[in-house]
């Protein structure tokens, strides 16, 4: 069981979000990384996809139960990168649609509950 991290202070939040939101404010960017974004999940999708059934050919060929297991491991990892990058590019969307710093900070703050909820 993974040990869970403390937040961010509100200085170390109110940082990260100038810097995000000075990362994304033009309509074009946000929608050149929404698109990248989008063939790099699907990408990545398709490549667990693949990995799980990987796991059941092994599974149905009787190979180790260790082997499964790394095998399975290498899977959750994999999934839970691609958890963060879409948590990331939820983030961006929520700062870049954020009419004020305020607004932005509330949205920073509500990713990072999400994140700790599901991490």
């Amino acid at each position: 069981m993974r040990k869970k991290t403390s937040t961010s202070t509100t200085a170390e939040t109110t940082a990260a979000t100038a810097t995000v939101t000075a990362a994304v404010k033009s309509t074009s960017q946000a929608q050149d990384y929404r698109q990248e974004h989008q063939k790099d999940m699907v990408n990545r999708l398709r490549r667990i996809e693949g990995q799980v059934r990987g796991l059941v050919d092994m599974i149905e060929g009787g190979r180790s139960c260790e082997e499964v297991a790394t095998q399975m491991s290498a899977t959750r990892k994999a999934m839970e990168k691609a958890f963060y990058r879409m948590m990331t590019c939820s983030l961006i969307e929520a700062v870049h649609e954020s009419k004020t710093d305020e607004q932005a900070i509330a949205e920073v703050s509500r990713s990072a509950r999400l994140m700790e909820k599901f991490a």
